[in-house]
């Protein structure tokens, strides 16, 4: 198998290459998402404006690239994103700073949330995202360097109902879109003052193991030792499972919170399994802290992810704000809607031909004409022989084909023909436009 550094080599030795000859392409990283693949995004988009909009969250747009001391003080400087994957460049102009495209969402929202002072507007925030991210690392199936996700942020609250509409909600939302083989992993990682206990005695038990430990988690045993419980290698792993318990090390406050998180979740039957070991990626997480898990593939993928950060408005400057979130991953999504569901395509209801310098001017007004009424219509574009068009309009997957030469244009009628049963008439365009829902009845009909 290649190593990520020689796969990423070749590739940019290709892309060389490619260059080279005169082709141009996508950066490694990168996709296009093709028409044929952007159903199912507008499908997930369509089902998460629904459901937010029915639990009263509101959308807000940040920008894609922020100060880069927005993501080190939010999401930490010993953390994996800020210290290998972000994308960061100077600004131009006199006096240049340091910018990052967003490697996660929180941050710019938590941003504008204290720039545009949405805190004095009192009560409870509910705001959700949805935009591409960025980060370095290796690309894979469901991760690129640039992804998509969507998240929420319940701002102003440290109920642990938020923790729990917000679980209820990302289920939702799953659920709705046909995923099935679902599970929730839950755990606390307490406040800061509980982290500082654990944190000292999670280096204390390591630190005997340091050498059998795989190299980032060395990197990791002074840095950032929480992350070291989710290291995906083998001897790091078999080493933790003997580690301390976070849960150990949770003062009362912290237990309260966690049991009535749980508590809740049994009320609104939402099943879940304690993972000890689920601390998240980023430095700004408190007590709870979660995943939604999908083996809907045969293997288990983290579909989405978040927990609480009652600190995060307060370390960027704002005022004292506990808050909640999580965010989906989108492109993981989608391969998992892919395999379980073949998305329905919208239907064609005309396709329209024609031959003829008239008939082709009349084809366009008679397709707008429809779509005004409330029809779809596609005008065949090709100026090919009918014979192609009428080939092309049978691949449509169209209800009715239209057909004007320039004698049905200067007569303003038209030849209709139902593709089901190859019938065929002629009729006036003024007739066809006359009565559209009794046409709309004959497009719904198997065999009109």
């Amino acid at each position: 198998m290649k190593s990520p550094i020689l796969a990423d080599f070749m590739w940019e030795i290709a892309a060389i290459e490619n260059e080279a000859m005169g082709a141009i392409q996508a950066l490694r990283g990168t996709r296009d998402i093709l028409p044929a693949e952007v159903g199912y995004w507008q499908k997930v988009e369509a089902v998460v404006r629904e459901i937010l909009g029915k639990a009263s969250y509101r959308e807000i747009r940040t920008p894609i690239f922020e100060l880069t001391s927005l993501f080190e003080r939010g999401i930490g400087e010993a953390t994996d994103v800020v210290g290998k994957e972000m994308y960061s460049f100077q600004s131009r102009g006199k006096k240049p700073y340091s910018m990052t495209l967003r490697p996660e969402g929180t941050a710019g929202v938590v941003r504008a949330y204290i720039e545009q002072k949405l805190h004095t507007a009192g009560g409870v925030q509910r705001l959700w995202y949805t935009g591409p991210m960025f980060r370095y690392e290796r690309p894979q199936a469901g991760r690129q360097r640039q992804f998509h996700q969507v998240g929420v942020e319940v701002l102003g609250t440290a109920d642990p109902r938020a923790d729990v509409e917000a679980i209820a909600i990302a289920t939702d939302i799953l659920q709705t879109l046909g995923l099935k083989n679902l599970q929730l992993d839950l755990n606390s990682v307490g406040n800061s003052e509980d982290r500082q206990r654990y944190r000292e005695a999670l280096i204390a038990y390591l630190t005997p193991y340091q050498g059998e430990l795989d190299p980032d988690s060395q990197d990791r045993l002074t840095r950032n030792p929480l992350r070291i419980l989710d290291s995906k290698d083998k001897r790091t792993g078999e080493i933790v499972q003997d580690a301390p318990k976070l849960g150990d090390y949770l003062c009362d406050d912290s237990k309260r919170h966690f049991e009535r998180v749980q508590n809740l979740l049994t009320q609104l039957g939402i099943p879940y399994q304690l993972n000890h070991r689920l601390v998240r990626g980023l430095d700004y997480y408190s007590h709870t802290a979660f995943e939604i898990i999908s083996d809907d593939l045969g293997a288990q993928a983290t579909v989405c992810g978040g927990g609480r950060y009652d600190n995060l408005v307060s370390q960027l400057g704002g005022p004292e704000t506990p808050a909640v979130g999580w965010a989906i991953g989108l492109e993981r999504l989608i391969i998992l809607l892919q395999e379980l569901d073949t998305l329905p395509q919208s239907p064609l209801d005309f396709y329209v031909v024609s031959r003829g310098e008239q008939a082709e001017e009349n084809a366009l007004v008679l397709a707008q004409k429809l779509r005004h009424a409330g029809f779809s219509a596609e005008v065949d574009l090709s100026g090919s022989a009918f014979g192609k068009q009428f080939k092309r309009g049978d691949r449509s997957g169209a209800a009715a084909c239209l057909i004007l030469g320039d004698e049905e244009a200067q007569n303003q009628t038209v030849q209709l023909k139902w593709l089901a049963t190859g019938e065929q008439k002629a009729m006036t365009q003024a007739d066809l436009l006359a009565k559209p829902d009794e046409l709309r009845q004959q497009l719904q009909t198997p065999n009109p």
